[in-house]
């Protein structure tokens, strides 16, 4: 089973955009609701056998069993008798609430941190209607139940052989903007990429934001720093409105908006970076960075402007479009090594050119790690030397490459001698 999800700008009307809103209220709410009785059944189990607590404890019978999805899910009903707010809302937007909360608590078990939290006002920004029997979209709208037709932005038509399964209504700018994420699923197997044909090592970083095996680069647009004037006016304006007032929500909406241009911006530029190196060779490595660990560094706002984990999952997934192969390799001292000699040349961030003292080569600091992350890779995957034979930038420069290390797939394509 193969599923996709496509992306659409929808136009909920007036009416229609405060029923969402409600319903994203609402299931805020019932989430919170489920997540304290999930925490009070775990907290009445930490009391101590001979003593209580002299602040407070919680009295739950011993026989009273864990509150799983499925029995919070059944008490749904019951709760609709007392809660008269969850009858407005469709019933299968409400049991995805539950499922959400429940995924992040086995998450949580799974890695022992990231214990679910209560969402406050504003927070829940999507709910889900998990199945279809018939197709919503028509033409240029899409039915929603219980929400009427919206105007939808088909921007890219549905693939043949596709049928929606799932549709997750999004909220963003603070309720002024609204998406529909549709997964689409068809029964065709798609079967992994192979090594194949031209390849490349890229290099992430905050000089260039990527440096190519070959020689080539792309430099790193500014995103954060070129509206961070315009920003900062924002939210200083902002600060200075009543809290919860209507000219506090009209200033907080302007900040929201800029936020979300600003990371549109981002990951346009990402796509299309993402499709030109597609464009440039049909197996790429890329280094396997420690992306959490660079946003808490020296250069955090850097990083989170540039935002390396985000851009290495679009170029995973637009190299799995395209059929072209894609694997992270150990980042570790790639900037250390020559990637002709593998002697360690070591050099602090501030050097930016790479100069071996072993074999003289010579080059920029970056794109002697992408020359390195490209060895790695092929060092780990089996190589087809069947086809093209290509060469890396240092070949050409008439630069010696070691005999272990396979002269196909590094960089260049050339044509084979007849």
């Amino acid at each position: 089973m193969l599923t996709i999800n496509y992306t659409y700008r929808i136009y909920p009307n007036t009416d229609q955009s405060a029923l969402m809103l409600e319903w994203l209220e609402t299931s805020r709410k019932v989430y919170n609701r489920a997540l304290r009785e999930l925490k009070d059944w775990i907290n009445s189990r930490k009391c101590m056998i001979d003593r209580c607590s002299i602040e407070r404890e919680y009295i739950i019978p011993a026989n009273t069993p864990f509150p799983s999805y499925h029995r919070q899910q059944n008490d749904l009903p019951k709760l609709k008798e007392s809660w008269t707010e969850l009858k407005n809302v469709h019933s299968q937007v409400l049991q995805t609430t539950i499922r959400r909360l429940h995924d992040t608590w086995e998450s949580f078990q799974k890695r022992g941190f990231g214990f679910p939290r209560f969402k406050k006002f504003g927070q829940f920004k999507s709910f889900v209607f998990p199945q279809f029997l018939d197709n919503p979209i028509n033409g240029f709208e899409i039915t929603l139940p219980k929400i009427g037709s919206i105007p939808i932005s088909l921007s890219r038509p549905i693939p043949q052989g596709f049928s929606v399964k799932q549709v997750r209504v999004l909220s963003k700018a603070r309720g002024t903007q609204w998406y529909v994420v549709v997964s689409i699923q068809s029964d065709v197997s798609v079967p992994d990429v192979p090594v194949h044909g031209r390849a490349i090592g890229i290099d992430l970083g905050l000089e260039r934001f990527v440096t190519v095996s070959d020689g080539s680069f792309f430099e790193r647009p500014k995103f954060l720093k070129s509206q961070h004037r315009q920003l900062k006016l924002l939210q200083r304006r902002a600060a200075r409105k009543q809290k919860r007032s209507a000219n506090w929500e009209k200033a907080q909406i302007k900040v929201a908006r800029l936020h979300h241009h600003i990371a549109d911006k981002r990951k346009d530029f990402h796509l299309k970076t993402a499709h030109k190196l597609c464009d440039q060779a049909e197996t790429i490595f890329a280094e396997d960075l420690n992306t959490v660990g660079l946003n808490r560094g020296m250069l955090r706002k850097e990083c989170v402007d540039a935002s390396f984990g985000a851009f290495l999952d679009l170029l995973k997934w637009v190299c799995w479009k395209r059929g072209v192969f894609f694997m992270r390799v150990n980042p570790n001292g790639t900037s250390q090594t020559c990637p002709r000699c593998q002697a360690t040349v070591t050099k602090p961030l501030s050097e930016r050119e790479h100069i071996c003292p072993e074999c003289g080569y010579r080059t920029h600091r970056d794109h002697a790690a992408a020359e390195m992350v490209l060895l790695r890779g092929l060092n780990v995957v089996p190589v087809d030397n069947r086809g093209m034979e290509t060469v890396c930038a240092g070949e050409l420069a008439g630069v010696e490459i070691p005999s272990q290390v396979p002269k196909t797939l590094l960089g260049a394509t050339r044509k084979p001698k007849k």
